[in-house]
């Protein structure tokens, strides 16, 4: 193959081909033609060498070549209009803050923090990335993520980082009728005698090996996943106990119960050691720092 050539603005074209799944409908909202448009698709297919389209009358759908260029096309083209902001010169402080978070007791201390840091800067706004800490350090190595709220064990050695002043506590949400529901906190053995529901997280469930000790062998499980909420109804339908990280919020129908002996983990706010770091995120992490030093950093 040689060398490709791609430019933003075809990707551009691809990436609403692709969301408008119709030829007609992205020209019309990029103001181009038809015939130019699919001219433009054709010739990225050909310099890619691989079909990215399967064609109907009514509609167009993504090949798996497609899939994965509109996985790495959105990533550049993200990169692209961040670098652009970055670059940007403006006499007020302004800019968008890209952070990646899993769900968090952590977060509820970071959101109060950018909370006051935008009363400061109202001109600075944040996108924020759900997903796990692995997930989370691949978008920061690609550049798409300023920052990311990593959960422990989790490798930091490429990246400088703040600690945050909360643990994470592990428990399981188990279904109000289950006789797991009636106890105040729940033990190895305890949990070795039903199904449960896990993280696909290795490193966490490296950890959890370790607090089951010499139950974890005897362990029936019945789903792994990535996502709390959708975790949380295969609870509520009983598919198992769902081991997991207390949080602000309620499952109706679900009770949390905290692990026996008792499991936390730490969170740090992480950013890459060798990234020139955009003038908005270092006023975010001076003010971080100052926060730590006070009771309070939510001014009103």
């Amino acid at each position: 193959m040689g060398i490709i050539r791609m430019e933003l603005r075809v990707l551009k074209y691809f990436l609403a081909v692709a969301r408008e799944e119709n030829i007609t409908k992205a020209a019309a909202l990029l103001h181009l033609t038809q015939p130019t448009l699919s001219r433009q698709l054709m010739q990225l297919e050909e310099e890619l060498g691989v079909q990215l389209f399967r064609r109907s009358r009514y509609h167009i759908v993504l090949t798996d070549e497609g899939m994965l260029l509109r996985r790495r096309a959105q990533e550049l083209v993200d990169l692209a209009e961040k670098t652009t902001r970055e670059f940007r010169k403006e006499p007020e402080l302004r800019g968008e803050i890209a952070i990646g978070s899993g769900d968090l007791e952590g977060m509820y201390v970071l959101a109060e923090w950018l909370a006051s840091f935008q009363k400061l800067y109202p001109q600075v706004t944040y996108q924020i990335y759900s997903g796990n800490a692995d997930h989370t350090k691949e978008r920061m190595e690609g550049g798409t993520l300023d920052l990311g709220l990593l959960l422990e064990p989790v490798d930091i050695s490429k990246y400088d980082f703040i600690r945050m002043p909360v643990k994470e506590q592990w428990g399981v949400l188990v279904h109000e009728d289950m006789p797991l529901a009636r106890k105040e906190a729940v033990t190895p053995e305890d949990l070795a005698q039903v199904p449960l529901i896990l993280t696909r997280r290795e490193l966490i469930q490296q950890e959890m090996e370790r607090w089951f000790g010499p139950y974890a062998t005897k362990l029936q499980v019945n789903a792994t996943g990535n996502l709390p909420y959708n975790m949380a109804l295969l609870a509520g339908a009983r598919i198992g106990a769902y081991l997991t990280l207390k949080l602000h919020c309620t499952y109706e129908g679900l009770r949390f119960i905290p692990l026996s002996p008792a499991l936390e983990s730490g969170t740090v706010l992480a950013w890459k050691k060798t990234e020139t770091v955009p003038p908005a995120v270092t006023a975010l992490l001076e003010h971080i720092k100052k926060c730590l030093l006070t009771i309070s950093c939510n001014p009103k």
